[in-house]
């Protein structure tokens, strides 16, 4: 596809280091030995509950962005929870599904990836959600939680939450069909997304906190992205609030 004012929008607006500053330089060398651990194995997640759970309004009421987290595993049914509430399928018809959370053109160009760091039945590492199987598949096996802290500006509550979701946008399932415009589209689907997930995760009990500062590149690099199609474009921690 040619590049255009959307791909001239997301490169000029990503936040970068100096390319040879030390946080650039050894942020790399983790990164390449990442690339020797690429992994493919796939985890079910327990079914979600589409029905009980806090009624709407007390949870909108009750979501705050939460910086401080106990070092407390999440089960795996609260995530898969989560992970439905921000991207599941609700209809199906043939090839053709509906998800929970709405977008431009029902195209669906974001994806969500899980930075694991204590949640049950999961071993830590870097998985990528499916939403049609409701099912995660690993890509690298690992504890990578400070290394997401330190891409995202040193923010280190992300490496004390349970989980980090990190959600990409994939360019051309969108601009095929709206062009630049579909790079307006990109962000408004990742807000629907991360604002569903949010909610899910106070009705059950646990905190986040969105997060839009970090480098783009390493995010990318650390996923394994190529960024020309795909890149990170919102954060969401999520774990225990410490009270």
């Amino acid at each position: 596809m040619k590049e255009g004012i959307g791909h001239q929008f997301q490169t000029e607006t990503k936040y970068q280091r100096e390319p040879y500053s030390p946080g650039a330089v050894e942020g790399q060398q983790k990164r390449e030995k990442l690339k020797e651990k690429l992994v493919d194995k796939s985890w079910p997640l327990p079914p979600p509950d589409r029905e009980d759970g806090w009624p709407l309004f007390k949870a909108i009421n009750s979501r705050r962005s939460v910086r401080e987290f106990r070092k407390k595993p999440v089960s795996l049914a609260a995530l898969s929870q989560i992970l439905w509430a921000a991207q599941g399928i609700t209809l199906k018809a043939g090839d053709f599904s509906l998800r929970t959370a709405p977008s431009a053109g029902a195209l669906y160009p974001i994806d969500i990836y899980v930075c694991v760091q204590a949640v049950e039945s999961l071993n830590p590492g870097l998985y990528h959600f499916l939403p049609a199987a409701q099912t995660l598949r690993m890509r690298y096996e690992g504890d990578f939680s400070q290394l997401l802290a330190d891409a995202a500006l040193n923010q280190d509550f992300l490496a004390e939450a349970s989980l980090v979701l990190v959600l990409t946008a994939v360019f051309e399932r969108t601009t095929w069909k709206y062009g630049a415009r579909g790079f307006r589209y990109l962000y408004l689907d990742a807000g629907h997304i991360a604002q569903n997930a949010a909610l899910a995760a106070v009705s059950l009990g646990l905190g986040s906190c969105p997060v839009a500062a970090f480098f783009d590149d390493e995010i990318n690099a650390l996923l394994g992205v190529n960024p020309a199609r795909e890149s990170a474009v919102y954060l969401l921690a999520v774990g225990w609030p410490r009270k």
